[in-house]
């Protein structure tokens, strides 16, 4: 049952959580899930090379470009809940106050659900770097111990984590497909949105394909054309074999 869950997903950069999970996010919208989207940064150093070869192109040009294509992805996919942090990236640096922040952000959310950047990207530090910090702030929003005004202490939720770019060097390993075939073409609109990435479009448009594949292959179900995968960080805990 998906309607009434609460979604938080993490996104380092702009455009990560189009590309890994906009099928997913626009799924549970649809059905009813409350989901929020935190962009931590606008990848405006690491992530927009197509941009800084125009003209003038400075910081703050390529920031509001940045901004206006996630806006435009966020809106296809039905996300009215979306933060902009506005940190630096490569590197992100984490410090006391940005780990302050996102477990204050996870407490009030109280999520069921985070998503985030999985473990390892071997490509992208800065994956790496806001996969740590989520999962260190989700265990520290658990703990009775750590006192932050005008918040309550969360259960732990469930986190998954992001397929990367370039899977099987980043030793990726899925351990959660959602059929994504309801809400495809507004994951496809909505990863077309992003100019400065464009060859990820196809990337991740193959990703769902195959893991479409997967999906029917495992379940039986002819009708999952296309999917999502995801990492999970704990197993899942049940009265039966699932």
């Amino acid at each position: 049952m998906i309607k009434g869950k609460r979604l938080l997903v993490v996104s380092a950069h702009a455009a990560d959580y189009v590309w890994r999970s906009g099928g997913t996010i626009a799924k549970y919208i649809q059905e009813g899930a409350e989901v929020c989207v935190v962009v931590l940064t606008f990848g405006v150093r690491g992530e927009s090379n197509d941009l800084w070869k125009a003209p003038g192109a400075t910081a703050e040009s390529v920031k509001e470009v940045r901004k206006g294509e996630t806006l435009a992805a966020a809106e296809i996919l039905g996300v009215k809940n979306i933060e902009f942090w506005d940190y630096d990236d490569y590197p992100i640096v984490v410090d006391k106050a940005l780990e302050e922040r996102m477990v204050r952000k996870i407490r009030e959310f109280a999520p069921d659900y985070i998503i985030s950047h999985d473990r390892f990207d071997i490509l992208n530090p800065d994956h790496n770097t806001v996969s740590d910090l989520v999962f260190r702030c989700s265990v520290m929003s658990n703990s009775n111990g750590v006192k932050m005004e005008g918040t309550k202490t969360t259960k732990q939720m469930q986190i998954f984590g992001f397929e990367p770019h370039q899977t099987e060097l980043s030793h990726y390993v899925p351990g959660q497909f959602i059929d994504i075939t309801p809400v495809y073409e507004k994951k496809v609109a909505a990863m077309k949105c992003f100019k400065a990435q464009s060859h990820l479009i196809e990337y991740y448009t193959q990703r769902a394909f195959m893991r479409g594949n997967h999906a029917r292959r495992l379940s039986g179900c002819q009708d999952y054309k296309y999917a999502e995968s995801f990492a999970r960080t704990f197993p899942v805990v049940s009265t039966e074999l699932l």
